[in-house]
């Protein structure tokens, strides 16, 4: 049995975090970092994600940045290799990269619905399809998804195609669990509800700044705790997740949303 001050120890482990460089990413690069872990941050921000490895190089912890678009199975294949050489295994795979262009159905066209499912649904395929085989060597790991409350619930109109890739990789998440818990490794999600980023507020897809900053007053209102999520909450469940803690944890998904589902 672990002492309790081991549990959260990730010394020696090698961790991957797509969309790494800023928001809920980086807060998840950061806390595992801190405990630890060599990690790779893998953006398509070339200098976000650069600066964002050289702030956690400099507070002693080990990281490393990479420009991948994870819509391109070429791009996984670097990282995943990357990886690898960099720091010698892949242990955690966090998926975060994710886009959330707000388009109604009568503006969105067909490219605009099959780009969000490439990016949000089957990059998670490629990258734990390669990333599990360096994981099945090694003999374990730990794979995270970031899905998002709209994979349970609807949040706002305009997000058809985000809501059926995050349904989707939830479905995907439950599935991978059950294939890969024969070779050690676990598969679970982390579900956010509003998180302030700087991505959240700046205008998407149909909506202008202002159209968003209303948007996120309206959903504000029916969360319980009265204010949104810090990017650091995310990436404390994400650290659990990641560790010891969540040892007989599989095909689950945690929901982190301040208690915005009740409404």
């Amino acid at each position: 049995m672990l002492a309790h001050k081991d549990l959260l120890n990730l010394t020696g482990k090698t961790a991957i975090v797509t969309g790494g460089a800023k928001g809920i990413g980086y807060g998840i690069s950061y806390r595992l970092a801190e405990a630890g872990a060599n990690v790779l941050i893998a953006d398509m921000d070339e200098a976000t994600a650069q600066k964002s490895a050289e702030e956690l190089v400099a507070k002693g912890w080990s990281a490393k940045s990479l420009k991948v678009d994870v819509s391109l199975e070429a791009d996984i294949k670097n990282m995943i290799s990357t990886a690898v050489s960099s720091f010698g295994s892949i242990d955690i795979l966090v998926n975060n990269a994710g886009i959330y262009p707000n388009q109604p159905i009568a503006v969105m066209e067909t490219a605009d619905f099959e780009k969000v499912l490439h990016v949000n649904l089957l990059s998670v395929f490629m990258t734990t399809k390669h990333a599990s085989e360096i994981m099945k060597k090694k003999g374990g790991g730990k794979i995270i998804n970031v899905t998002s409350i709209d994979a349970l619930h609807p949040s706002m109109v305009g997000l058809a195609h985000y809501d059926s890739s995050k349904h989707g990789l939830w479905g995907f998440t439950k599935n991978a669990a059950l294939e890969l818990s024969k070779d050690n490794i676990t598969v679970n999600a982390v579900a956010p509800g509003g998180i302030a980023t700087p991505g959240a507020s700046a205008g998407s897809g149909s909506l202008s700044a202002e159209q968003m900053k209303a948007a996120i007053a309206a959903f504000l209102a029916k969360i319980p705790m009265h204010r949104m999520g810090e990017s650091d909450e995310i990436g404390k469940v994400v650290l659990f997740l990641a560790s010891d803690m969540a040892s007989y944890m599989t095909g689950s998904q945690i929901v982190a949303d301040g208690g915005a589902l009740l409404s």
